[in-house]
This record gives C-alpha cells, structure tokens and sequence, in this order.
C-alpha cells in the first residue's frame, strides 16, 4: 500500500483516497492538463471550488485521463456568498454541468462567513444560514447526487452548530493545515467528532520551501521539503491536498511513502510559522 492507494473512511463508509490533487489558482486553460498529469501519475483524488473558476477545465481533464468517473475521488465547494437554500441547489446542479459529471463524491460549504467579508460580519455568526444551506446538501446527499458532505474553514463553534442543528453530522473539515500552523484545538475537536481534516495549502502555498528547520529535517531524512510537508499532514491523521502544474512536481508529490522519526516529527511538532 501507498499513499496513492490508501484511504481514509468517512463516518458514512465512504473511502477517500489519502492524497489529495488540489487546484487552487490553477487557470481554468491550464486545468485540463494539469488534472490529467495528475492522474497519470496515480492521484484518484481531485479537489476544486466554484470560486477557482476552473470547474470546467478541471472537468475536460477528468475526461482527457482515460480514468473511470468511479475510480475518482471529486470535491467541489459551494462559495461562502451563497448563504441561501436556493443557491446551493443551483451551485450544486451548475457544478455538475461544468465537471460533466452527474454525481459529486463531495460537496463543501468552502467558509462560514461570506468572503470577502460584509459589514456586520464581525459579530454575525451565520448559524442560521449555514444550517439552512447544509439542509440543501443533505437533501442532494439522499438524492444520491452526493457521496459525502462537509465543510471547509469552519472553526469549532460553526462545525458545533452543525452538529447540533444539522441531521446529519459534517463527515469533513477542510482548513489550512501545515507545518507549523496545525489549529491543534480544531483538528482536534474535528477528529474526536468523527469529521476528517482536510489540508489545504499543505506547503503554505510555496513559502515554506526555503525554511531553514524543515529543509534540515527534510535532508536528514534524503527527501524534499514538499514531500516532507506533506507527510507531516498524512502523519497527523490528516489529508493532504498539493497543488502543482508542473509535470515533475506533480509526480514528486505523490513520493511520500516515508515515516518521520519522533525526533523529527518532535523539531517539526515546535516550530510556528505565521505567513503573510
């Protein structure tokens, strides 16, 4: 087994592979390639959103891959401006159209605040809204329209309102998660729930590659630092998603078939690292 073939399960039963291909600000031109290079080099996991506008393109490299629709994992996000019932039922019938699918393995509510952020925001919490558009997604989900359902940068109060107001219980969080920048309290509290974390931006979006510490920890154990962050995701339990569009990169990232050492784990466990 690899990171490639292993998977984690959902608390509906539902498999998803471990290592996720993230797309964000990948052009909607570049997507088709991209998402194909990356399926050739064994992801079965493709993640994108509405609000990266490279629905359609990540849609037509799905299709370019030769892959069976079955043997892919797909995720797509409902924008956090959509806070009414309505909306999301359209997101969702839109999204298909685009991904030229007629099924979604997973649906996000991508914030719980709009963004960028209204006036009032601050002290507005958007409990009712948010349980309003989780409603249209379950409805989609005993439709058979979608596999799982979940949501991405909700802190613990927003994941707690679902929980309690919501008939069924989100099965993700996806958050920025990294070396680091780990949201102990909310991972935590996300995976003592049954809720898998999801990691976004697991290289901090590049700006982690020239620092010191991990490209020390990295070279101790003979492997690059992306490969290093993203199996400090996978060795937290959590799911990583590195994005690339550059053939090499794509193949390198799905090299992380490696354990850490505790003393390793331990250097990398002490740093904080705040990013512009």
């Amino acid at each position: 087994m690899t990171a490639l073939t292993e998977h984690f399960t959902l608390s509906n039963g539902v498999a998803i592979p471990k290592l996720g291909f993230g797309t964000w600000k990948i052009p909607n031109d570049d997507a088709p390639a991209a998402v194909a290079t990356a399926l050739a080099a064994g992801y079965r996991h493709v993640d994108t959103a509405r609000v990266y506008r490279n629905e359609q393109g990540v849609g037509q490299g799905l299709k370019d891959s030769g892959v069976p629709r079955d043997e892919i994992f797909l995720t797509t996000k409902v924008p956090s401006s959509f806070k009414a019932y309505e909306q999301v039922r359209d997101c969702i019938t839109e999204s298909l159209r685009l991904l030229g699918t007629d099924y979604l393995d997973l649906l996000l509510i991508h914030a719980p605040k709009p963004w960028p952020a209204q006036p009032g925001d601050a002290a507005k919490t958007y409990f009712e809204e948010n349980t309003a558009i989780w409603r249209a997604l379950e409805e989609a989900y005993d439709a058979g329209i979608l596999r799982a359902i979940g949501v991405s940068n909700f802190e613990i109060p927003d994941v707690q309102n679902l929980l309690d107001t919501a008939r069924i219980a989100p099965m993700v969080n996806q958050i920025e998660f990294r070396i680091g920048f780990t949201e102990p309290e909310l991972t935590t509290f996300c995976q003592a729930n049954g809720i898998l974390v999801e990691a976004y931006s697991p290289l901090g979006t590049g700006a982690l590659l020239d620092h010191p510490e991990i490209a020390a920890v990295a070279q101790q154990l003979g492997v690059t630092v992306p490969q290093l962050c993203i199996r400090y995701a996978l060795e937290k339990d959590c799911l990583p998603l590195p994005k690339s569009v550059h053939p090499p990169y794509i193949l390198a990232n799905t090299q992380v078939d490696f354990t850490i050492p505790p003393a390793g784990l331990a250097r990398l466990d002490a740093l904080t690292i705040d990013l512009p």
